[in-house]
Formats: structure tokens, sequence, C-alpha cells
């Protein structure tokens, strides 16, 4: 069974040399789970693996650190209008260059996952379509750029130990926070968001606070990713 229990399978072929390796070898297709627990934050580098899946798994390949970062772009065609299940680093845009029209976009017609949103009582009809999703140990906010500073300040005041993703470090800094950066370009933080994610989850803090996003259509898979660990975040060991 590799449909899901769906009327559709969803079929891709790496860019990756040491993937395309791998098919070559045997000449063939490949039906596998990803190379994480389900719901937790997604591997980005062969130790990560390790770090998730450790003696479950005979062995790993490592092609060394994810270029893109975050998970492809998922394109359904089984529907009279192309719609795009998962958004990726291929844009819409990208893909109606191709086919010569500009696919839907699911998070342009249902509300995007946020904070307060439940996990779908359905099963998905994708992988990373489930509300909480991507997700670390550590309670995970969202925060406007302007309240950022004001908020962890606050919740170290309370003796809490916090976690800080933002686009540029404070200096000076505050000594109760663990801050961590990345650019305030799309495509440079997709790649480091999970790595970062990962490193924060493992600080021991009571909370990260991620700075929330600028808007526009090139942070819209970004944006998806992290408003589903928001939801997922805080679940501790599974």
């Amino acid at each position: 069974e590799v449909t899901g229990g769906q009327d559709t399978v969803g079929v891709r072929v790496p860019s990756h040399p040491v993937a395309l390796a791998l098919l070559r070898a045997f000449d063939g297709g490949l039906a596998a789970p990803s190379a994480n627990r389900f719901g937790r934050i997604s591997p980005t580098t062969a130790a990560h693996v390790q770090e998730e899946l450790g003696e479950r798994v005979a062995m790993i390949l490592d092609g060394g650190a994810c270029e893109v970062g975050i998970e492809s772009t998922i394109l359904d065609f089984s529907r009279d209008v192309p719609e795009i299940l998962r958004p990726g680093a291929i844009s819409p845009e990208d893909i109606a260059r191709v086919i010569g029209r500009r696919p839907r976009v699911r998070g342009e017609v249902e509300p995007a996952p946020s904070a307060d949103a439940a996990v779908a009582p359905l099963a998905p009809r994708v992988s990373g379509a489930l509300a909480a999703h991507y997700a670390p140990r550590t309670p995970l906010r969202l925060v406007e750029p302007a309240l950022l500073a004001e908020e962890a300040a606050a919740l170290a005041g309370e003796g809490s130990r916090v976690a800080v993703l933002a686009h540029s470090i404070p200096d000076p800094q505050d000594g109760r926070l663990t801050w961590r950066s990345l650019p305030a370009e799309p495509a440079a933080y997709a790649q480091g968001l999970y790595a970062s994610l990962r490193a924060l989850d493992a600080v021991g803090a009571d909370f990260i606070l991620i700075e929330a996003l600028p808007g526009g259509p090139g942070w819209r898979a970004v944006a998806d990713r992290l408003g589903r660990a928001a939801v997922g975040s805080g679940g501790g060991d599974a």
C-alpha cells in the first residue's frame, strides 16, 4: 500500500546526486517514509536523522545538508484545475511558466493554520497537511517584530528560559535569552529553518519565540511550516 488510503499517488524525482545514484543502483522506484518521526521537525542533515531515528534504521546515506531546507512543493494534477497541496520552493509562478496556467493554491482558498487551529479530523491528502506538524517539543510562539524583544524580556523576567529566532541578534544581548538568527530572505531562511528549530529545541528553554515573517508570496512555504510548528509544539517526547 503506497497510496495512504487515497485514490492518488505522488511521484517525484530527486535532484540530489546521491539520491539519484541510489535509484539508479537498483533501477526502480522507492516507496519509503520520511526520515523523522510523525509530526516532528524534519531533518536536513544526516546527523538530524541519527538523532531522530537512531537504531530504528540500519543505514543512513549522507549527502550533506539539504540545499532547500523545507519539503517539496506538491502539485495535484488529478482534477480539472491543478492545485498546490503543499507549498515549497517551487512557486505557483514557477509552475505557471511550465504548464501555461497558474495552479490554485490551497492556502488562498482555505484559512492558513494558526496557533489556535485544531488538528484536521480527516486523513490528509498529502504529507505535512495536518494543522500540527514540523513541531519542536518546546512551546513555540510567533511574535510580531515590534513586540519580540519586549515579550522575550517579560518571559525571562518571570523566570522562564527563552530561546529566540529572529532576523538579527541585538547588541548588546540580554544574557537571559538564547538567540539565533536567520536571513530576512525567503530561500536562505528556509534553508536554515529546521536546523535552527532543532538547535533551539535542544537548549532546554521553556519557550521558543520566533519573529513573525514578512508578508508576500515568497514567504508562503516558510509561513506554512512555522504555522504548523506553532500548532504542534510543546508535545514533549514522542
